[in-house]
């Protein structure tokens, strides 16, 4: 099956309501259907958004695959992000049509096989990931705002040598420039520490997820994992992150010795998981629509990202 995440003006995302008579009946969606035999997914899907909602598809990308087992039927939803379109869009098939804001998602009633694409409309195609904070906290936070100021508006503030005072000080200096520029933080650290300082979610390191036995936040708040094999996202998937860094896609400067995994067996990998996936490993903004051809949520990065350098690659 295909689905769309049709974005319009301010962000907004178009969702319709299933008729009372299907299976999921009552609930909201995302417009699509069932391809036809031999049909090609981007064929079909601008074929199901005419007779749907009266629109020709001009810009569209992959956004995510989700694979779900319900207790009747299992069923492959292949998701892609059109920006944009000629036509208005209306329920031409009777349904009701709704514009709706990604952060008001979460408050309507979706089949869940849909919930791995909530969270993927709701996050960036960008993860900041900051490097260890040397001692001069002004230029910290100064690359902190010129990645803002990029675009990047999901950040990882990932400071493990920093004593826990230091840590709680930086994060309420990270968190007030995240909220000005409209981004979420998230911590690597103590999920106890991002309720209290009312961060917007943690971070799981690969160690600290493999020791989790259950979800260790509520669902205010954004749990993410680092995964680097298909037994963590294995795991992941199944204590219900919402999503998951997969690395090292490329050789790095930081990890010389870890193999990395290629592109192939990154897909093969992303192909397996239930949530939205990061690529990670030597990546930058220049390398998202070979990470979104091959699965990705979008890329994560340090070097790549941070005050919007370009990588550094060792030789291959």
């Amino acid at each position: 099956m295909v689905a769309a995440v049709v974005v319009g003006s301010q962000g907004r995302v178009l969702v319709a309501r299933r008729p009372d008579h299907l299976h999921q009946g009552g609930l909201w969606e995302f417009p699509g259907g069932k391809l036809e035999p031999g049909e090609a997914v981007e064929a079909g899907l601008a074929r199901e958004l005419d007779e749907e909602l009266g629109l020709k598809p001009t810009l569209m990308r992959p956004l995510i695959r989700v694979h779900h087992r319900y207790p009747e039927r299992d069923v492959l939803l292949d998701v892609w992000r059109v920006e944009s379109w000629l036509g208005e869009p209306h329920g031409r098939e009777g349904q009701p049509v709704e514009w709706v804001a990604p952060e008001d998602l979460p408050s309507r009633e979706f089949p869940a096989a849909n919930l791995p694409i909530v969270s993927a409309v709701r996050l960036s195609d960008r993860y900041l990931i900051t490097p260890e904070p040397g001692p001069d906290e002004d230029a910290f936070l100064a690359g902190i705002e010129r990645s803002l100021g990029s675009g990047v508006r999901l950040i990882q503030l990932r400071a493990k040598a920093s004593p826990p005072r230091r840590l709680a000080h930086l994060a309420r200096s990270c968190l007030e420039r995240c909220r000005d520029a409209g981004a979420g933080l998230l911590l690597n650290s103590d999920p106890e520490l991002v309720e209290a300082l009312g961060a917007d979610g943690v971070h799981l390191s690969a160690s600290r997820l493999l020791a989790c036995h259950q979800r260790p936040l509520g669902v205010r708040h954004w749990v993410a994992a680092s995964c680097h094999d298909a037994r963590d996202l294995a795991h992941a998937c199944h204590i219900g992150v919402d999503f998951v860094v997969l690395s090292p896609v490329r050789r790095t400067v930081s990890h010389p010795g870890l193999r990395p995994l290629g592109w192939h067996r990154f897909w093969a990998l992303t192909e397996g998981a239930s949530v939205p996936v990061y690529a990670l490993g030597g990546l930058g903004a220049a390398d998202l629509p070979m990470a979104w051809a091959h699965g990705a949520q979008g890329v994560a990065g340090i070097r790549g990202l941070w005050e919007g350098r370009t990588p550094d690659r060792p030789p291959p």
